[in-house]
């Protein structure tokens, strides 16, 4: 199975900060943010190749800390740089993953997350849900604020956890079930995301996908065990930095 963590963007909102540095080398208690979700799915034993997919202004960087982090003839590791310079030139998450799809010829079970999350939990327990059900997953949260539920991905989920529908961003939510961006893609699903692209699927979030992907065929749910960590804000990065590591691993 590969992995292949978005780290494309710009983080605006982050600046000056993030001028001219990427936000997922960002440091939380002594390391790069990267390295956290790394060095948990290192030790899972389940990903054979990680894909950093980087914009160009910020790939040399990435370069020179994952010649640091891996040996520099590492198989197992690549970063790819998507060719655009500026926030407003972006591809967008779906076509960053097609663009890595067609880089570097995948065709197998795809992990796709986000580069600046942090979680509290380990992924392993979502990967192997996932492989039992045999089906594009994704992970779910309950969300009580409103407010919120208007700047991320809903899911209408029935009994079974399975996505009935799905919105990015929506302006009257129809659940409380937010979709945050960890993705199990099956081989044969991750082969339609062309498809979704070329049928009109939204580009810019990765939940996009998933939304047209479950219109399409079965798409499961696995309840988040723990916290996830957003930043996205100079406030929400100050405040991780004081709070992460949580003193209890789940």
């Amino acid at each position: 199975m590969k992995c292949i963590i978005l780290a494309a963007g710009y983080a605006t909102r982050l600046y000056p900060l993030t001028e001219n540095f990427p936000k997922p080398l960002l440091e939380v208690s002594g390391k790069p943010i990267l390295d956290w979700i790394i060095d948990d799915m290192s030790q899972t034993g389940l990903i054979d190749e990680y894909i950093i997919i980087s914009n160009h202004k910020f790939a040399p960087i990435f370069h020179t800390w994952a010649n640091k982090k891996f040996n520099v003839q590492c198989s197992m590791f690549n970063v790819l740089d998507d060719g655009t310079l500026s926030n407003e030139s972006r591809l967008g998450a779906v076509r960053d993953i097609q663009f890595a799809i067609d880089q570097l010829h995948l065709d197998d079970d795809l992990l796709v997350m986000a580069g600046d999350n942090l979680l509290d939990f380990s992924l392993d327990a979502f990967i192997r849900y996932a492989k039992d059900k045999q089906a594009t997953c994704v992970m779910r949260y309950y969300e009580e604020d409103e407010a919120r539920l208007h700047k991320t991905g809903v899911a209408e989920i029935d009994d079974n956890g399975r996505i009935l529908s799905m919105e990015e961003k929506p302006a009257n939510p129809k659940s409380h079930w937010c979709i945050p961006a960890f993705y199990y893609y099956t081989r044969q699903d991750a082969r339609l995301i062309k498809k979704g692209i070329d049928s009109g699927c939204g580009v810019d979030a990765p939940g996009s996908f998933i939304a047209w992907l479950a219109s399409q065929t079965t798409v499961y749910t696995y309840p988040m065990p723990g916290r996830r960590y957003d930043i996205g804000t100079l406030a929400s990065y100050e405040a991780v930095k004081n709070s992460f590591p949580p003193s209890k691993k789940l």
